[in-house]
């Protein structure tokens, strides 16, 4: 699923994923392939994001990216809050 995160200032990240966890204002939750639509508040916390493939195939990356030292495929991606989408396999976020 292809998946944007997008702040005022910039764009963070664009590329194809397997999964991306959120932080939700009601809790953390999941998004995968083929989920239905939602729309979703975020609260402060991180964004988890299973790439599709090693980050190393990737050249969209900017901002506060963490990436996990024991598994390339996975980033982590600080935010403020925002509002999420999710329709026909592409998220975007909104982040501040």
């Amino acid at each position: 699923m292809q998946l944007e995160i997008i702040t005022p200032e910039h764009k963070i990240f664009k590329g194809l994923v397997d999964a991306v966890q959120l932080p939700g204002k009601e809790g953390l939750f999941q998004i995968l392939d083929n989920h239905a639509p939602i729309i979703s508040t975020l609260k402060e916390g991180i964004i988890k994001v299973d790439l599709a493939s090693s980050r190393k195939k990737l050249d969209d990356l900017s901002g506060h990216i963490e990436i996990d030292k024991s598994n390339d495929k996975v980033l982590r991606i600080p935010v403020k809050g925002g509002v999420v989408e999710c329709q026909n396999n592409k998220v975007i976020v909104l982040a501040d």
